[in-house]
């Protein structure tokens, strides 16, 4: 990632930084609903996309993958189980590990609930020429490696003043 100038726009950038929570709350409300409706909690869905982007896995390097313990990850592998959304085989490398696969049925049943979203985001996007497009997956790839950087963080314990450089949130400190 390269380092940017500030944007010295009309505060359109203000504008996208202040709607990026209520984007992140509408997901998660869908995420929830979603999961309701597929028998399991909302990080379970998390659990299903690690496992279809990464591949079949271990549930110790699912558990890792995903920054849960490896005994919460152990629960939701029975979840997603009992909901038909994954299932466990032996790894043709080492019979003594299982491993963790999403099923087909899981993943279309997943994609079905996902499919309004899915269209209607295609065509918005269909509205962008290429310079557009490229600014927007730009800005995306940049935003996902700056919460994951965010992540790593504070699960390090280091801390960042509120209010502070960086900091969306405002200062409440007396």
């Amino acid at each position: 990632m390269t380092k940017r100038e500030p944007n010295a726009g009309t505060g359109t950038a203000e504008r996208i930084v202040h709607a990026l929570p209520d984007w992140v709350d509408a997901i998660v409300q869908l995420n929830d609903l979603i999961a309701e409706r597929m028998g399991v909690v909302a990080s379970d869905l998390h659990c299903l996309h690690a496992l279809n982007r990464g591949g079949p896995t271990t549930a110790a390097v699912l558990a890792e993958r995903i920054g849960l313990t490896p005994g919460s990850v152990s629960r939701m592998i029975d979840r997603l189980d009992s909901a038909g959304c994954v299932r466990r085989s032996p790894d043709p490398r080492d019979r003594r590990k299982v491993l963790i696969e999403p099923t087909p049925e899981g993943l279309k049943r997943i994609a079905d609930y996902y499919a309004g979203l899915t269209d209607r985001t295609h065509e918005f996007l269909a509205t962008f020429d290429d310079a557009q497009l490229h600014s927007l997956l730009t800005f995306v790839e940049a935003g996902r490696e700056s919460a994951r950087a965010e992540v790593a963080r504070l699960r390090a314990g280091t801390r960042r003043p509120r209010g502070g450089p960086g900091s969306s949130l405002p200062d409440t400190r007396e």
